[in-house]
């Protein structure tokens, strides 16, 4: 009689375990797949940006608007500042500087 009662508990305990581990497989599987109408990035790697944007106003233009952009940028030097304007800059972070070096100046 004990090895009966023995061998059901066995058994029940046997299919509890098994169920329990399998019942919440599809979902732990499904929920670790990313969506099916997500693009890989393996694709999206490989696709030709065709839209771009200036980067000076950020305004969409064209392949070819863009390339001449991008050579004009190459071409002509950055504006220059004038000499108070750069002291003033200097001057800024400088200052910023200093307040990061000593904190309890209130400059």
């Amino acid at each position: 009689m004990k090895w009966i009662r023995f061998s059901v508990f066995s058994l029940s305990s046997i299919i509890v375990v098994w169920l329990s581990s399998h019942l919440g497989t599809p979902a732990m599987v499904a929920d670790a797949l990313p969506p099916i109408e997500d693009t890989p990035e393996e694709i999206l790697r490989t696709e030709i940006i065709i839209d771009a944007r200036s980067p000076i106003d950020g305004k969409p233009l064209t392949p070819v608007e863009y390339a001449q952009l991008q050579e004009q940028l190459q071409v002509s030097p950055p504006p220059k500042l004038s000499q108070n304007l750069r002291q003033t800059v200097f001057l800024l972070r400088l200052r910023k500087v200093l307040l990061q070096v000593f904190p309890f100046l209130d400059l």
